[in-house]
C-alpha cells in the first residue's frame, strides 16, 4: 500500500510541466478570466466578462491594461496601464507589478497558447483563458 502511494506521488510531481522562458511569449494579447480560486478551495466561474486583460511583453517586461471590447471588434480602455517585470527565482516565474506606490506579486503557475494562471500574494488563484471577440467566431 505505502509503495503505491509511493508511486502516485512520484507519478502526480513528476507529470508537472515546468514553465520554459519561451512559453512566455504566449502572454501577450488579449486574456479573459475564466475561473477564480479562493484560498478555502471555492471558486468563481466567469461565463460572461465586460472587461479582458490585455498583456504586451518583450525582454521579461510589459504592462497590462483593462480593455472593454464591443461588438464591432474595437475596444474602450483608459491610459492605465500596470507595469510588471518577469523574474525567474528557482523554478518559479513570478510577475511583479508596480502601479505608482503600489507593488506587488503574481506566480506564473501554467502558460499555454490559450490558457494561463497566477497565484497571488493572498493565495487567490486567477486562471485566464484567451479572449476571443464576437466578430472572430465563424
Amino acid at each position: 500500500m505505502t509503495r503505491m502511494l509511493m508511486l502516485l506521488l512520484v507519478l502526480l510531481t513528476g507529470c508537472k510541466e515546468n514553465i520554459r522562458e519561451a512559453d512566455l511569449e504566449h502572454l501577450n494579447g488579449y486574456w479573459e478570466i475564466a475561473v477564480v480560486r479562493f484560498p478555502d478551495g471555492k471558486e468563481k466561474t466567469y461565463s460572461v466578462n465586460t472587461s479582458v486583460d490585455f498583456f504586451e511583453m518583450k525582454n521579461a517586461r510589459g504592462y497590462r491594461k483593462k480593455m472593454h471590447p464591443n461588438l464591432t471588434g474595437t475596444y474602450r480602455t483608459s491610459d492605465d496601464a500596470e507595469q510588471f517585470a518577469i523574474v525567474k527565482k528557482g523554478e518559479e516565474f513570478l510577475m511583479q507589478y508596480s502601479n505608482g506606490p503600489n507593488q506587488w506579486e503574481e506566480q506564473l503557475l501554467e502558460i499555454s497558447e490559450n490558457r494561463f494562471s497566477v497565484k497571488n500574494q493572498e493565495d487567490i488563484t486567477y486562471i485566464y483563458h484567451r479572449f476571443q471577440p464576437p466578430n472572430s467566431i465563424r
